[in-house]
């Protein structure tokens, strides 16, 4: 008993201490994070190198523009594919059991770090984006505490990555939380969903929340927005300076002038110094479900 009380404090001190889990929240001790390991620990070196270079090239000032995200069942192929760090993207879901789960094999498989959405899974790959249903807000908080919980027993710094669909979504599973109250419209769907407003302002309010418990903040748009990337910035600076942020978005083919190398190129070095250190083209949101753009 006395060595595992020892190991918890030397591992609440690194917590306190190391710069890499500043503004980090865990609604867990750090006895419960001892008890949860087995003797047996594996090194996870894949994961441990790709964390290590990702978190280097989210820490400059570029950030990390040419990484991309893959689903998790070629989680393996990706992470062994070259030198880059390999960001990984899964679907999520309002449990924490199986956030839980996702994140360890997502670390088993060599991942750097994971994306978790709070659009409900089974809803996820069909219908209209404003058909989508969300999870409360504290469910999804405890979705990312629950992944943070893995990678802690594992003892792998993975990254976890917040993403909303409540810019698009119209449909809340549950009116359970409080703070998901003033998007309410009062309606009800056929199935029993709760009908929500939409929109970029409950995106940002939604991400203020799973802030302290996230690595980076996700934003997609559907089209390049500069001006909605730095007031997102704005908004969540306000409140957590120091917090990195992730942005994505279809990769321009038609607008003329944003298709060339200098334009792009000048697209990524402006989110990197809003704080975007992690940028991604992707397929156009709510892409097919074979690569979700929504996880």
């Amino acid at each position: 008993m006395c060595a595992i009380v020892e190991q918890a404090a030397l591992l609440q001190r690194q917590w306190e201490t190391d710069p890499r889990w500043a503004g980090i929240t865990r609604d867990y001790s750090a006895l419960d994070v001892i008890r949860l390991r087995g003797r047996d620990a594996r090194d996870y070196g894949l994961a441990r190198r790709g964390v290590r270079r990702l978190w280097e090239r989210l820490r400059d000032q570029d950030g990390a523009p040419l990484l991309g995200a893959v689903v998790g069942d070629r989680a393996s192929l990706a992470a062994g594919a070259g030198p880059d760090p390999v960001y990984l993207a899964d679907d999520s879901s309002d449990a924490a059991g199986d956030a839980f789960g996702v994140m360890t094999e997502m670390i088993d498989a060599g991942a750097a770090g994971v994306v978790f959405g709070d659009l409900l899974a089974t809803d996820r790959s069909a219908g209209h984006p404003a058909e989508k249903a969300l999870v409360p807000t504290r469910h999804h908080i405890g979705t990312l505490n629950a992944a943070r919980l893995a990678a802690d027993v594992l003892g792998v710094p993975a990254l976890i990555i917040a993403r909303t669909g409540a810019h698009a979504a119209s449909r809340l599973t549950s009116a359970i939380d409080p703070r998901d109250h003033e998007f309410l419209t009062g309606g009800r769907t056929a199935d029993g969903y709760h009908q929500v407003e939409p929109g970029w302002y409950a995106c940002v309010t939604r991400q203020l929340e799973y802030a302290p418990y996230a690595d980076l903040l996700w934003l997609e748009t559907p089209a390049p927005d500069l001006d909605l990337a730095r007031a997102f910035a704005c908004i969540i600076h306000s409140q957590y300076p120091d917090k990195l942020l992730a942005y994505s978005c279809p990769r321009p083919a038609t607008e003329p002038g944003h298709d060339s190398a200098a334009s792009v190129a000048q697209f990524q070095r402006e989110l990197a110094a809003l704080g975007y250190r992690f940028q991604s083209a992707t397929p156009a949101a709510y892409a097919a479900p074979a690569v979700p753009a929504y996880a």
